[in-house]
């Protein structure tokens, strides 16, 4: 029953997404046809408003993947090869999306507030507690499919490409998107097992070392060779802005807010500081050489709640106190009460990114879509290199779970860090922006990418269960 109302479901947003695919592009023929727009008034800031609604609201009839168990991420990508598959059935709408400006400004400023998201959902102290285990399946899960793709399944599948081609190749493989994994263990109760944390712990310093390796491969792909002494540079300045930037943002940031919250102590004022230090340090990473995304992650480790408790609190938690002031509630309640403002004020930062998000990162997403060529998979070549990728990208970080240690579940460990997601894409975007890869290959990082992310709740869940 519950499968029938979802494949109703499923229709219903088919009929949706048909009905605002294909209505743009009539309007658009029949008034080319009165005469009443030029080429010139369709690619204004106004037509721009209509694309970012149309994959706004695209993305969001995609959520519907989630009723079968996929994550939000996998339907947004593939409304995003849906636009752009769009001109083999002759509708031209969209093709002028993959060169707008705006969207792609707003694209990569979606890529920032993602890192940021997930540098403030990590921290210092949880990176430093998670122990041996984490690290040693993070350092396996990072070298293995980066060492296999990069020196071995390159160069055997696509001989004669450059070097950084193969790099590129391997580093989009190294990074876990732990949130798809965490979804299915929150789905299971398994959240809180001691496998759950190792792999939280895990994906968080893969991605670290995965930034660390896409700040080293983007340096040597714009200097155009590969030099021992480039890479120990490109390396040390990255090591020392994390660890630099951290030391003095977390010296700093109590100062800023202190004095900040002497002009006003308002929501807005919070939310402004916030930002400034994403965008700031962004700014920073950037003319050091570093991939703004860098500075994003790091600024989002510094920040914490405590920095900004001279400010006011969310309106929703000023009402609930005043609601439950002077009731006669039991201490059990009043504390559990206490207990979730308490969380909720802590989770405020996260709640102002979070708004920023749901604009943004789909529309990166949807962008990354749109840059699949569908075309490049009816060549076997690339169907044999997809297939080969993800094989290796799979086993790579399932044997990684088998270094955790005894006594735990490592198959489920390892299954757990296979999703690619979101950092995956980010790596194969820089990659394609800086000119290395070209359409057949970023499509097969795409793809493999989606593989990854399909496969996972589902054998996580039989692991479990097993």
């Amino acid at each position: 029953m519950k499968h029938q109302k979802n494949i109703r479901y499923l229709n219903v947003a088919i009929a949706i997404a048909l009905a605002i695919l294909f209505s743009p592009s009539l309007l658009m023929a029949t008034s080319d046809a009165a005469g009443g727009f030029s080429q010139a008034s369709i690619d204004n800031i106004s037509i721009t408003f209509l694309w970012i609604a149309i994959i706004l609201i695209l993305a969001k009839v995609s959520s519907l993947i989630e009723r079968f168990g996929q994550p939000a991420v996998l339907g947004e990508l593939l409304v995003g090869i849906l636009l752009g598959s769009l001109p083999l059935i002759g509708l031209h709408f969209f093709e002028s999306v993959r060169s707008n400006e705006l969207i792609h400004f707003l694209s990569e400023l979606g890529i920032v507030i993602l890192l940021f998201q997930l540098g403030l959902e990590s921290s210092v102290q949880t990176m430093m507690k998670v122990g041996i285990p984490s690290l040693l399946v993070a350092c396996t899960g990072v070298v293995a499919p980066f060492i296999l793709i990069t020196y071995l399944v390159g160069p055997w599948l696509m001989p004669g490409l450059s070097n950084t081609v193969y790099l590129f190749l391997g580093a989009a493989m190294t990074a876990t998107s732990v949130g798809i994994t965490i979804r299915v263990l929150k789905d299971m109760k398994k959240s809180q097992t001691t496998e759950a944390r190792i792999i939280v712990g895990a994906a968080v310093i893969d991605d670290v070392l995965g930034l660390i390796i896409l700040t080293v491969i983007s340096g040597i792909a714009q200097q155009g060779e590969i030099n021992n002494q480039a890479v120990f540079i490109i390396i040390f300045k990255a090591l020392l802005f994390l660890v630099g930037g951290i030391f003095l943002g977390r010296w700093l940031a109590p100062y800023f807010s202190l004095f900040f919250s002497k002009i006003t102590t308002g929501v807005g004022m919070k939310f402004t500081l916030v930002m400034f230090f994403c965008l700031t340090f962004a700014y920073i990473a950037s003319i050091m050489g570093l991939a703004p995304i860098v500075g994003a992650f790091t600024a989002g480790l510094i920040l914490e709640s405590v920095y900004f408790k001279q400010f006011d609190n969310s309106q929703l938690v000023e009402n609930i106190r005043r609601a439950i002031k002077g009731e006669n509630i039991s201490g059990s309640l009043m504390i559990k009460l206490e207990r979730i403002i308490e969380n909720y004020s802590h989770k405020h930062i996260e709640e102002f990114v979070d708004h920023i998000g749901h604009f943004l990162v789909p529309i990166f997403f949807v962008l990354t879509g749109m840059q699949v060529r569908v075309e490049a998979f009816l060549n076997p070549k690339i169907i044999l290199i997809s297939s080969v990728i993800f094989v290796v990208a799979v086993l790579s970080k399932v044997i990684a779970g088998y270094v955790a240690g005894k006594g735990l579940n490592r198959l489920a460990i390892g299954v757990g860090m296979v999703p690619r997601g979101e950092v995956g894409l980010i790596f194969a975007n820089i990659g394609k922006g800086l000119g290395i890869m070209d359409d057949a290959v970023f499509s097969a990082i795409v793809m493999v990418i989606m593989l990854t992310t399909l496969i996972t709740p589902p054998i996580l869940t039989a692991v479990f269960k097993r």
